[in-house]
C-alpha cells in the first residue's frame, strides 16, 4: 500500500499522448470507482483521526501528514451514498485539487490501470443532473468488462468549500472591460460544476459562453467553423480548456489546434485543477498561451483582459 503511488511522478508523459492512469477503489458497495492518478499525492491506511467541530457533515475529521493538517472527506457520504464506517479497513487517498490538499476516505484500494481518453465516456444522459460522475469506462477483469465510475471531485469539493465566483474590484480594467461585452469564449470541461463556475465569472463581465464537455467535441466545433470558411478567431475571443476530459484531453486538443493552419492562432488558456511544474512543462510543450489553476475568478478575468488588450 505505501508504495502504490511511488511512480506517479514518472507517469506524466502519458497525458501528452492522450493517455491517463486511473486509481481504482471501492466505497461501501461492490461498484468500482476511480480518480486520475495525477491528482493523487499518496495512498495510506487510515491514521488516527482528530475531530473538526463545525465542519461540513461529510468532513469526518482531520489527519496530520508530514506536518500538514488535512481534512478527511467521507467520499461515499459526499456523493449521496451511505457513509463509510470508519475502521481499520479504510484507506485515505491524499489528493491535490485547485491548490488545496484533502484526503478522501475510501474502502479497499484496487489497482492502477493505464488507459486512453478515447476509452473514457461521459455518463449517460439518463443519469440526470444529480450524479457525481465526470465519466465512465470499462476494464476487463476475469474475462468480463467491468464498469468503472470516475468521480467528479470538483463537484464534491464545490459543495463542501463553496467557491466564490466574485471578481475583485481592482481586477477590472474598465477600459478593456467595455470591449468584453458580447465577446464569445469557448469553455471545454467535462465537469458541469467547473463550467458553471467559469460561466458565472465570465458572464459577470458581459462575455457570452459556448460550452462543450470534451476535447473532441470542441475540436469538431472549431473544425466545423473552419470548414465553412469562417475565421475561428472571429468566432471566439479565446478558448478555456480543462486538461482531463473524455475522448480527448486538453493537451491533445491544443496540439491538434496548433497543427491546423486554419486555427493555429487561437488563444488557448489551460484551466485545470492539476497544478505544479508538470503543468508548466505541458503548457510549453503543447503550446497553450496561459495556465490558470482552478478556481481563481480574478486570474480568469485577468487572462481574458490580457487577450482583449492584444486586439484593441
Amino acid at each position: 500500500m505505501s508504495t502504490i503511488m511511488d511512480s506517479v511522478n514518472q507517469r506524466t508523459q502519458l497525458v501528452g499522448e492522450n493517455r491517463l492512469e486511473l486509481l481504482l477503489f471501492s466505497l461501501s458497495s461492490m461498484q468500482t470507482f476511480a480518480i486520475n492518478v495525477f491528482k493523487v499525492q499518496e495512498v495510506v491506511s487510515l491514521p488516527r483521526l482528530s475531530a473538526l467541530p463545525g465542519s461540513h457533515p461529510s468532513v469526518v475529521g482531520v489527519v496530520n501528514m508530514r506536518g500538514n493538517t488535512i481534512p478527511v472527506i467521507n467520499l461515499p457520504q459526499a456523493i449521496g451514498m451511505r457513509p463509510l464506517e470508519i475502521n481499520d479497513k479504510c484507506n485515505l487517498i491524499i489528493t491535490e485539487y485547485n491548490r488545496t490538499i484533502q484526503a478522501f476516505l475510501v474502502g479497499q484500494i484496487d489497482q492502477i490501470v493505464n488507459t486512453t481518453w478515447e476509452s473514457i465516456q461521459p455518463p449517460p444522459k439518463t443519469a440526470g443532473r444529480g450524479h457525481y460522475l465526470t465519466a465512465i469506462t470499462q476494464i476487463e477483469r476475469d474475462n468480463r468488462n467491468n464498469i468503472v465510475e470516475i468521480i467528479d471531485v470538483e463537484k464534491v469539493l464545490a459543495e463542501i468549500i463553496s467557491y466564490d465566483t466574485a471578481i475583485s474590484d481592482d481586477v477590472l480594467d474598465q477600459e478593456i472591460a467595455d470591449h468584453l461585452h458580447g465577446q464569445k469564449v469557448l469553455i471545454v470541461d467535462d465537469s458541469s460544476t467547473a463550467r458553471n463556475l467559469v460561466r458565472e465569472t465570465l458572464s459577470a463581465v458581459g462575455i457570452e459562453v459556448i460550452e462543450t464537455y470534451d476535447g473532441l467535441k470542441a475540436l469538431e466545433l472549431l473544425k466545423g467553423w473552419a470548414d465553412e470558411g469562417k475565421n475561428v478567431t472571429d468566432e471566439i475571443l479565446m478558448m478555456i480548456t480543462d486538461a482531463e476530459m473524455p475522448e480527448m484531453d486538453g493537451y491533445k486538443l491544443t496540439y491538434e489546434i496548433r497543427n491546423d493552419p486554419r486555427m493555429k492562432d487561437l488563444f488557448i488558456a489551460l484551466n485545470t485543477s492539476l497544478s505544479g511544474k508538470f503543468n508548466d512543462a505541458m503548457v510549453e510543450k503543447v503550446g497553450c498561451d496561459r495556465f490558470i489553476s482552478k478556481f481563481q475568478p480574478d486570474k480568469l478575468v485577468e487572462v481574458v483582459q490580457e487577450r482583449m488588450r492584444q486586439l484593441v
